[in-house]
């Protein structure tokens, strides 16, 4: 009788509800119909599916800026950790048109991605282009190792690279991802000349910048005024790490004298990345502070010595460092601007945890029991901040982030007391624990704790500069 006489689609019953960019902290009922927020009510709802949210807190969807895990086995997990929308930003894809069609009407949650640089500039290189397979979008395809040693040689071949990224721009790219880190032949004339461009077009950059220290950021802050391109720094924890508090520093100065510049951090000691990258060119231990022990082969679990570092070098594959220290991380997870953002490896057995806990490990180690950070502080660098990020250039995002009327159903549920990161570094990520109610676009993909079956309602967020060029 009740669905005969609902008046919603779904009604979010009796739940705390926390609206970060109202301050809204309240016991409410949400109404959703045609998947959007229809009414947040004090008063009894009655909808054709009703959830009890009571002890629960009910939030905007999280939203993950940087996820390499761009496939439903890799999603599913992130959904678990109430992430309803997860883009391929720091790295980018080499098909941005092939990607958006691959995913169209087959996604458990939201997509997008940035316009690959480093592949761009390889296919723009004559001695290289001939000899590339075709576009794959597989996850991390964005960092080609072709080519990374190479330097552009002419103008012709800068205007070949302009003209390929204009192009991904123009298929929905939500900006350039730019990872000088794993381009040791790109110079810095070369990524001013690319952040020159993304003031030109205005649109975003997002950058794994050089080194781990200041260097890398200062870089980025300089590019960035001296070419008006607003720029997001990816995982500021691993790309500084003893600098942090200075990187930090500079960062808020940039942001108070006007430049547009955000940046991101994950909530774990360890980094996760390809062993044969430039990442561990000759010389990696002195730049990164960092030992062959400190690093653990994915495959296996195993720290590694010299000898099974180069044999694994040789054979290539997926490691995770062990090099941060938990100050630096609480330094970040502190931080009233620095956004909280994954990292997340496409799923494996043994993969770093963070593609399956980010979001629960913030909510239940940094807020619950740490306390470095208030509930409505983390949610908002969960939320608010990076939908606020992606605004300018995919105006959809407006409609995300938040608990509004109007607003997009990209909601989460969760359990304030109980809500935790389950993944470890042997078992790689897990279903986070209290992430009761996840709905996409209106649909449910989680409920009570389990995953729905059959239901795809990820949509794509792309990128406005087709429209207005």
């Amino acid at each position: 009788m009740l669905a005969q006489t609902a008046t919603y689609d779904i009604v979010i019953s009796g739940g705390r509800v926390m609206d970060p960019e109202s301050g809204l902290d309240a016991v409410r009922n949400i109404g959703i119909k045609n998947g959007k927020i229809a009414v947040i009510s004090a008063r009894p709802l009655r909808g054709a599916r009703m959830i009890d949210a009571q002890k629960m807190v009910v939030t905007p969807g999280f939203i993950d800026l940087h996820s390499h895990g761009i496939n439903n086995a890799s999603n599913e997990y992130q959904m678990h950790d109430g992430v309803t929308t997860a883009l391929e930003l720091e790295a980018g894809l080499p098909s941005v048109a092939g990607y958006l069609k691959g995913r169209e009407g087959k996604a458990l949650i939201n997509y997008g991605t940035t316009v690959a640089h480093a592949s761009a500039r390889v296919k723009a290189m004559k001695e290289f282009a001939s000899k590339l397979e075709p576009d794959t979008n597989a996850p991390m395809s964005g960092i080609p190792l072709a080519g990374r040693n190479a330097k552009i040689k002419d103008e012709e071949e800068y205007s070949r690279m302009a003209f390929l990224m204009e192009q991904g721009l123009k298929e929905g790219g939500l900006g350039l991802g730019v990872i000088p880190a794993y381009l040791p032949g790109a110079t810095r004339s070369e990524i001013f000349r690319v952040y020159q461009m993304a003031g030109r077009w205005k649109v975003p950059v997002y950058t794994h910048v050089r080194g781990r220290g200041e260097e890398g950021i200062q870089e980025a802050i300089a590019n960035a005024a001296g070419s008006g391109a607003s720029v997001h720094v990816v995982h500021l924890n691993s790309s500084s790490r003893g600098a942090l508090p200075l990187a930090l520093e500079m960062i808020a100065g940039a942001r108070k004298r006007g430049i547009d510049i955000t940046t991101e951090a994950y909530p774990y000691t360890a980094g996760s990345t390809f062993i044969e990258s430039a990442i561990f060119d000759d010389g990696w231990m002195e730049t990164q502070g960092s030992t062959y022990n400190d690093l653990q082969w994915q495959a296996t679990g195993e720290r590694l010595t010299k000898e099974t570092f180069e044999k694994y070098r040789k054979e290539g594959g997926i490691v995770i460092q062990h090099s941060m220290r938990p100050e630096w991380i609480r330094m970040a997870m502190s931080s009233p601007f620095v956004i909280v953002a994954s990292d997340g490896m496409p799923y494996a057995k043994g993969a770093h945890p963070r593609g399956g806990g980010t979001f629960s490990k913030v909510l239940g180690e940094y807020v619950r029991e740490m306390k470095a950070t208030t509930l409505m502080e983390a949610l908002r660098r969960m939320t608010l901040l990076p939908a606020q990020r992606l605004e300018a250039m995919a105006p959809q995002m407006k409609n995300k982030g938040r608990i509004k009327v109007g607003a997009d159903a990209d909601i989460t549920v969760f359990d304030p007391d109980t809500v935790k990161d389950t993944g470890t570094y042997e078992t790689g990520p897990q279903f986070a624990l209290g992430i009761a109610q996840v709905i996409v676009n209106g649909v449910a993909v989680v409920a009570d704790g389990k995953t729905v079956k059959d239901v795809c309602p990820g949509q794509a967020i792309t990128g406005s500069y087709g429209k207005r060029n």
